[in-house]
């Protein structure tokens, strides 16, 4: 099963809705992470995915194996789902 990486910043007016489908995957158990890029930790991962664009919403497997991305606009949760459980 994957892993879901979510990307944000405050001040980002599509980031709420990045966080909500961070809420809604919660909510099916599935795993989430939340970086919020306006501080130092957040920053850090930011970099180390290459994060341009916000939000971005990342899919891992345990080995940290690529599973689908989207950068700067937020996924249908379908889409999301169907990535997670090529994990």
């Amino acid at each position: 099963m994957g892993i879901v990486k979510i990307f944000y910043k405050d001040d980002c007016p599509m980031c709420p809705m990045a966080k909500r489908l961070g809420d809604n995957l919660k909510e099916k158990n599935i795993g989430v992470l939340s970086y919020n890029t306006g501080t130092a930790e957040g920053l850090a991962e930011a970099t180390f995915y290459r994060v341009m664009a916000l939000p971005t919403v990342v899919v891992e497997d345990e080995m940290e194996n690529g599973l689908g991305e989207w950068r700067g606009n937020v996924p249908k949760i379908e889409e999301v789902l169907s990535a997670v459980q090529r994990g």
